[in-house]
């Protein structure tokens, strides 16, 4: 935390709380993960194992809470 006398740094205020879902947001993050899912699944059915194919799917993941993020954080 600051000390006294230093001030708050509003992106870090905004973005290390808790965002409680706003009406709408909730079908909007079901929809997200649903299409990022749908991604996932294609990827696992058409790609061999192998590292690159688990880093796509750990980028999907990625990409989807971040999508997220942006909604509760900006909305």
């Amino acid at each position: 935390m600051p000390k006294i006398g230093e001030h708050l740094n509003p992106l870090f205020e905004n973005n290390f709380k808790y965002h409680s879902p706003k009406e709408g947001q909730p079908e909007k993050y079901e929809a997200i993960r649903e299409k990022a899912k749908e991604l996932a699944y294609l990827i696992d059915g058409n790609c061999p194992n192998s590292r690159e194919k688990a880093l796509a799917i750990t980028n999907i993941e990625q990409a989807m809470m971040w999508a997220n993020a942006s909604i509760a954080r900006n909305e």
